[in-house]
């Protein structure tokens, strides 16, 4: 038999799958997959249900339900300060990662050069190659993550596309500063390049830490796409609504690869989501907040432990030396070791890098209940302390 596509067909199970079946089936508290569970907003469940049944639930349009666009408008303005035309500057997209697919898709020529910033989310590397992208990946280092600014440099050419990168970042927790923000913008304007910005965790910063759009950087309007997700912004994951706020032209490419993926996303979930990014700045504020006292929850448990824990300035995440525990294995070797033997799952950092090269970091997620996190923190405190 002919095989199958040769990008697809070097892709197993994710670590994410990995892990959380074998947490199943060691019933281990798993602290791994990026999974809210607790803190879903129920007015927003509520009138999602009820449009279910008093809406129309034929297909909305393909740009998305005209309200939600608005609100999409609405909330970057209020936040940012970004002034969008919600009729050609926004689009519905069936979540983030639908999003990342038709922002690649749309820009991406085989042979374009693609610099990436790594650790990476593990969607990035697979669809630039379906592309025929030439990923060009300048690496972080943990557990600082400073940006090296002469690699990434180096990385740009004149056969640079685009610039593809996440802030806040997953896995890392760094939130990019506006030095470099700064340094990006002007590479990717002395470049004639783009910039793919994955922004889903935009509200999940900690400690007066400020995240900054590079949309909205001098130079940046007509060549950023800004991508968000109402999964991480309400930790409603499962709904898979993202949008995308774009210059007229990058829109209009983005659309027609959306039409040919997706088409469009359920309306009843569109119409639930323009609610709830209409909510009062508080309502924002109040789920940082939470999110915040329990990263310090966990980061304090994890420290009692013994864990040294790498700096946590946003997103779901902690990332942890293990081998402030002692322990002489890789990563991935200590998270089956924890699952075994203390009953917690994590995610190795290596996971994260093209090549999956051996680190001495994990990460755990802390959008748990707070009595899921103390326990864990303690099993792990038996195990090593």
């Amino acid at each position: 038999m002919k095989p199958g596509n040769t990008v697809l067909s070097r892709y197993g199970a994710t670590i994410f799958a990995t892990m959380s079946r074998l947490a199943q089936e060691k019933k281990a508290l798993n602290l791994g997959q990026g999974i809210p569970e607790d803190g879903e907003p129920q007015d927003i469940i509520d009138f999602a249900a009820d449009a279910l049944k008093t809406r129309s639930n034929q297909y909305p349009p393909m740009y998305g339900l005209p309200e939600l666009r608005q609100a999409v408008a609405r909330h970057d303005r209020e936040f940012y300060g970004l002034e969008l035309d919600w009729q050609t500057e926004t689009i519905v997209l069936s979540g983030g990662t639908e999003a990342l697919g038709a922002a690649l898709l749309s820009l991406i020529d085989p042979g374009d050069e693609v610099v990436l910033i790594e650790p990476l989310y593990d969607t990035y590397l697979p669809v630039i190659q379906m592309a025929g992208g030439i990923p060009k990946i300048v690496r972080l280092q943990p557990p600082e993550w400073k940006l090296p600014e002469a690699e990434l440099a180096a990385a740009f050419s004149t056969k640079t596309k685009l610039i593809l990168f996440n802030t806040p970042m997953n896995p890392t927790a760094k939130v990019f500063n506006a030095q470099e923000l700064d340094f990006i913008a002007d590479l990717c304007r002395k470049h004639d390049a783009y910039a793919v910005c994955d922004e889903v965790y935009e509200h999940l910063v900690f400690d007066g830490a400020e995240h900054i759009p590079l949309i909205t950087l001098p130079g940046m309007r007509d060549r950023t796409i800004r991508i968000q997700s109402a999964g991480k912004t309400f930790s409603l994951t499962g709904w898979k609504v993202g949008y995308i706020s774009a210059s007229p032209a990058l829109i209009q490419g983005i659309v027609k690869a959306h039409q040919f993926l997706v088409f469009t996303t359920p309306p009843n979930l569109q119409a639930a989501v323009a609610y709830g990014l209409n909510k009062e700045r508080s309502f924002f504020t109040d789920f940082t907040a939470r999110l915040q006292a329990k990263r310090d929850r966990l980061m304090i448990g994890l420290e009692r432990a013994g864990f040294a824990v790498a700096p946590t300035a946003g997103t779901y995440f902690i990332n942890v030396d293990i081998t402030s525990v002692g322990f002489d294995g890789d990563d991935t070797a200590f998270c089956r070791d924890i699952i075994e033997n203390a009953g917690v799952a994590a995610i190795p950092v290596s996971a994260f890098y093209a090549g999956n090269p051996e680190t001495r970091f994990v990460r755990f997620c802390f959008a748990k209940p707070e009595d899921i996190l103390d326990d864990a923190a303690e099993r792990l405190r038996r195990r090593f302390g």
